[in-house]
């Protein structure tokens, strides 16, 4: 796990911009850094290290391939390096390998067998700066779910730019891009800015799955993106070839293809553990980690003395019949709160699903003891765990056999009623004039009209919820399961994850993305996955051949913090109404002044908790980030 960075046509000092670059994302790599140029200084790679694997300067980066033709800065991991190593020596394109890393593997790999077939035989997390000099070529790829963040683009006329944080792109000379106002729209209805697009005009995510490449000169019109894998080809593959057996045979195979997955993820030469909820996923994944140890895994849990919050002592119980080596923290109000201010430079654009907060916490206090934790994260996106997929599925099955040019006139009728001033029948009118299961789904994330009106701007970015395909799987659940994993998970969960953790040099991998995990549960029916209101039927299945049924079937409470009773305190609420003072909402001119106070009013006078109040807070601390810079 590290940072990269990089750019080509700059106009300046590159050494210094590198520097820069390379200080802005510490965190990422404490332990070492490189840099390398071209012999004109017109290319540039940066790299910040948090030495994981071959902790000697064989693995250290950037990294020159054998043969001296290609040179790469990579952030992440490559799961079954050892496998492809093995092939490079069978077949002769490696005489031997100068040390132990993945990175080397990596490298000689992209240059013996090409880029794209080479990054299609990897098993692992990535981001990926790959320079052939001979052909004057720079790729950046991103790996198939989205774990590793890259972004790109242009600054000024010229400079093309990379790095894995976007503040770090802004520390170049000449960074002037100004705010993305397109995309406000779609910050202040989901919490979060999703790929291609970034807070800044002109700076990009790179997509999942993608490889982008550029050629010298480096301008415009050389960019090109193409796709190596697709999380929706992959969910239609298997939708149309499903698994034949048993619901004990798949989760026999589950079973195994987990076991395979985190039997290569906890392979490191540090210190290995893991996150440890009560809920089925982190649980599954800490069993299987025990079942494979030969001695104690080191588990870790949070806990709060809120009632209704607190986990920990559930996950401590389950960590005793599983035997690990278990740590916990109860962390307080105060301890949260310190949190906040730092939340803007921890995750560099505007960022507001509120679980952020614990998952630093637990980030933080993991790794006073370990470098590398595993999560559950996937299980509910991939075996249909959350309670909203049932609700969209049995609200879908009411409505389906009406048709749309009968519910659509209804849906109007009732949307300009009286009714309407009613959130119930605003949302029941909503819902009689969705389109498809997608489009019900769609609605969850909406909001009343009050808070539609936040941002000044009338020109709006498409979002991929718009443009969902209705009908790409013919089972409903699987269709809004797709969608959270094209969007939610990697543009929120994995977001929140990779920079929480990654702000305390904590390296964090997800066995359930793992790529064979996830096309097998694409194969599988609904009918395994759900039955009624019980999600992650299969995965249940796995868990409780580890733990208890009754240990585990417990009403679930999320990571979640109280933030709306917090932010009435007095600690958190002069640093809120700071935020959103009207003479400076009103300076920096691109939210709506009345609509922001009224906002705050409801809150404060009434007790109307609106979510995105916490959207707002975290857009306008990242906005005084800006001014303060």
């Amino acid at each position: 796990m590290c940072g990269i960075a990089g750019f080509c046509n700059l106009n300046g000092d590159w050494k210094a911009n590198i520097g820069r670059m390379n200080r802005r994302m510490h965190h990422r790599g404490p332990d070492a850094e490189g840099v390398w140029a071209s012999g004109d200084g017109n290319v540039v790679l940066g790299h910040k290290r948090l030495s994981i694997v071959d902790l000697s300067e064989n693995g250290a980066q950037p990294m020159e391939s054998h043969s001296g033709r290609f040179v790469i800065a990579f952030n992440g991991e490559i799961y079954n390096y050892k496998k492809i190593a093995a092939k490079l020596l069978e077949e002769k394109r490696v005489r031997a390998f100068r040390g132990t890393s993945d990175t080397e593997v990596l490298l000689e790999a992209l240059e013996a067998y090409g880029v794209e077939p080479a990054i299609s035989m990897c098993k692992g997390m990535f981001a990926i700066a790959l320079y052939d000099k001979k052909e004057g070529i720079l790729y950046l790829l991103r790996d198939r779910v989205g774990e590793k963040p890259l972004y790109y683009g242009f600054i000024g006329q010229d400079t093309f730019a990379f790095s894995s944080e976007i503040g770090s792109i802004a520390e170049l000379d000449g960074f002037r891009n100004p705010v993305n106002r397109k995309v406000l729209d779609i910050y202040f209805t989901h919490g979060y800015i999703p790929a291609p697009y970034s807070v800044y005009e002109g700076i990009y995510k790179l997509e999942p799955g993608t490889v982008l490449t550029v050629k010298a000169p480096f301008g415009r019109e050389s960019l090109s993106v193409s796709v190596f894998w697709s999380m929706k080809e992959a969910a239609k593959k298997g939708q149309a070839d499903l698994f034949k057996g048993s619901e004990q045979e798949a989760a026999e195979e589950l079973e195994r293809l987990l076991k395979e997955s985190i039997r290569e993820q906890m392979a490191a030469d540090v210190p290995v553990g893991a996150f440890l909820s009560a809920g089925i996923d982190s649980s599954t994944v800490v069993a299987l980690m025990q079942a494979l140890h030969g001695g104690r895994v080191r588990s870790f849990t949070i806990g709060m003395e809120e009632e209704g919050y607190n986990e920990a002592a559930a996950a401590k119980e389950i960590a005793r019949h599983l035997g690990t080596e278990h740590t916990e923290l109860y962390i307080s109000q105060k301890d949260a709160i310190d949190v906040v201010p730092g939340l803007a430079y921890m995750f560099g654009e505007p960022f507001a699903d509120s679980s952020q907060i614990p998952t630093y916490l637990v980030s933080r206090m993991t790794r006073e003891h370990v470098t590398v934790s595993l999560s559950g994260d996937g299980g509910d996106e991939l075996f249909c765990g959350y309670t909203s997929y049932e609700s969209v599925s049995r609200i879908w099955n009411k409505m389906k056999n009406i048709p749309y040019f009968i519910r659509k006139p209804c849906s109007g009728l009732v949307l300009h009623s009286p009714l309407a001033k009613n959130p119930v029948y605003r949302t029941k009118g909503t819902l009689l004039g969705a389109k498809g299961p997608g489009r019900l789904y769609e609605i969850s994330y909406e909001t009343d009209p009050l808070t539609k009106r936040i941002s000044r701007t009338h020109d709006y970015c498409p979002y991929k919820y718009n443009e969902f395909e209705e009908g790409c799987l013919e089972e409903v659940n699987h269709n809004v399961m797709l969608m959270d994993m094209l969007m939610y998970h990697p543009d929120d969960i994995l977001v929140k994850v990779d920079r929480a953790a990654m702000a305390v040099s904590l390296e964090t991998r997800v066995p359930m993305l793992d790529k064979d995990v996830v096309e097998f549960a694409w194969s599988l029916p609904i009918s395994y996955k759900r039955e009624g209101k019980t999600g992650k039927k299969v995965l249940r299945d796995v868990l409780y051949r580890y733990v208890p049924r009754e240990m585990m079937e417990r009403p679930k409470k999320g990571f979640s913090i109280p933030i709306d009773k917090w932010l009435l305190k007095p600690e958190l609420r002069e640093w809120a109404e700071n935020l959103l003072d009207r003479r400076l909402v009103d300076q920096q001119g691109i939210l709506d002044a009345d609509v922001v106070e009224r906002i705050w009013r409801d809150y404060t006078e009434k007790g109307i908790w609106r979510i995105q109040i916490w959207f707002l807070l975290m857009f306008q601390a990242w906005m005084e980030m800006q001014y303060s810079r």
